[in-house]
C-alpha cells in the first residue's frame, strides 16, 4: 500500500470520528477534547512517517489490525527512541521485526503463570476414585 493511499484512509477516518463526535457532542468541551486528542494523533502520525521505512510503516499497519495494544506500544517505544536521539536513521523493517521480537519476549516474561498444586492427606487420590469404580 502506497503513502498516499494510506494518508487518504487515515484522512476519511478522521473525518468519520469527526462526524460521530459532532453526531453525539451536545457541548464544547467535548469537541475540545476531540480536537487535542486528534492533534495529538497528528503528531504521532507525522513522527512515525518521518522515521519509519514505508515497508515498516506498512507492517505495523498490519500489526495495529491484529493487536492494537501491541502496534501503540511499539509506537510509543518508537517515538521515545526518536526524541531521545538513539535513531540515526529510518526504521527498516527488519529492524522493527526485531524490535517485535523484543517486546514479545518482554511480555512472555510479565505474563503470570498460575500453578496449581495438590494439596496432600485429606484430599482425593487416583487411588481413591478407582476404589469407587470398583464398588460400581
Amino acid at each position: 500500500m502506497a503513502d498516499a493511499d494510506l494518508e487518504e484512509i487515515r484522512r476519511a477516518r478522521v473525518q468519520q470520528l469527526r462526524q460521530q463526535a459532532n453526531d453525539g457532542a451536545g457541548g464544547g468541551e467535548g469537541s475540545e477534547q476531540d480536537a487535542q486528542r486528534q492533534r495529538e494523533a497528528d503528531q504521532r502520525q507525522t513522527i512515525l512517517s518521518q522515521i519509519l521505512t514505508p515497508d515498516a510503516a506498512d507492517r505495523l499497519g498490519r500489526i495495529r489490525l491484529v493487536k492494537e495494544s501491541r502496534a501503540t506500544d511499539i509506537e510509543n517505544r518508537l517515538i521515545m527512541l526518536a526524541r531521545s536521539g538513539q535513531l540515526r536513521a529510518k526504521v527498516t523493517e527488519e529492524q522493527l521485526k526485531e524490535l517485535l521480537g523484543a517486546v514479545a519476549e518482554q511480555h512472555e516474561k510479565q505474563e503470570e503463570k498460575i500453578v496449581v498444586t495438590r494439596r496432600g492427606g485429606s484430599g482425593w487420590d487416583d487411588d481413591d476414585l478407582d476404589d469407587l469404580l470398583k464398588d460400581v
